[in-house]
């Protein structure tokens, strides 16, 4: 019993996390990332090419941009946003996530999963 709680503690795979992809973000932002899922042309503002997160930010994955985003913590104005927010879609116990500079946050593991996806599909 208390090797499945060290276990829950450590950081997942992408492997595990591209079943919440699939769950909630390949309709949009497509299978492979690239902001060319099957209702992407229905949306008044293209999906983000999620494969290009890296490249964007100067060729560091932005770990704080993406769960602020996903969570809906940190957005621009409703209406110039079509993403639902996924935060409550995405509870589960907490791991630890490291968010730059020694910090560890605590982190919803299908989020954290999430995350470990995005950052496994940059280009």
């Amino acid at each position: 019993m208390t090797v499945a709680g060290c276990m829950e503690a450590e950081m997942p795979d992408a492997g595990e996390g591209r079943a919440a992809y699939d769950a909630n973000c390949a309709m949009c932002h497509g299978a492979g990332g690239k902001g060319d899922g099957a209702l992407a042309q229905d949306l008044s503002v293209a999906p983000v090419d999620l494969t290009r997160l890296t490249r964007d930010n100067g060729g560091a994955f932005p770990v704080n941009r993406v769960l602020s985003y996903i969570d809906g913590y940190k957005r621009k104005a409703p209406e110039a946003v079509e993403m639902p927010e996924f935060g409550l879609l995405l509870e589960g116990p907490s791991v630890p996530v490291a968010t730059g500079e020694g910090v560890f946050t605590p982190t919803p593991r299908p989020l954290a999963a999430l995350l470990a996806y995005l950052e496994s599909i940059q280009e």
